[in-house]
Parts: structure tokens; sequence; C-alpha cells
């Protein structure tokens, strides 16, 4: 397997509100791995069995940002995120039991 397939999990209130309600999560993961992949690496890591995985590219950001010389134009890179619909009754715990 390549390293660190998965590199962060999402976590916003969108990603949240899909956890609960419908039992999906998101991750951003490398740019280069398949769905096949990503299913095989959550089951793996987190000992739950994977439904669905839907991927989707999210493009990069144009930034300006304002400093005593001027203005500095850049862009923030885009990522890979997956979606992971889980089976019923498999949960996963991305900050532990007492955050909630």
């Amino acid at each position: 397997m390549k390293n660190q397939l998965i590199i962060r999990p999402v976590i916003t209130e969108k990603a949240d509100n899909l956890s609960s309600k419908s039992n999906k999560y998101s991750f951003v993961v490398q740019k280069d791995v398949n769905k096949i992949e990503i299913k095989k690496t959550v089951e793996a890591t987190y000992n739950v069995s994977v439904r669905a995985v839907n991927t989707l590219i999210v493009p990069g950001k144009a930034k300006v940002r304002s400093t005593r010389a001027g203005m500095l134009k850049g862009i923030k890179p885009g990522y890979k995120k997956a979606i992971v619909t889980l089976a019923p009754g498999d949960e996963i715990t991305i900050f532990g039991e007492d955050q909630k």
C-alpha cells in the first residue's frame, strides 16, 4: 500500500451533519488514489465496513493579502476529498467519546 493514503478527516459543520444523519464521513486523501484503495484503507484503519465511496476534487482558491509593500497574490492548493458511506450500525469516532 502507498504511504498515508488518508491525509486527515474533514472536520466542518457540514461534515458533522453528514456523519450524524447519513452515516457518511469525509476525508482528505491523496490525489492519485482510487475508490477501491480508499475503501480498503478505511476498513483496515477504523475496523468498519464501507458501503460506498464518493470522491471529488476541490479546486484551489485564489488568495490576495495586503502587506506594507503592496498586494501579494497567490493560490491555495486544491485537494481530493472522499465521502465514505458506512454500513448501518458502524461509526467512526474522530475525536473520542467525551467530545460530543
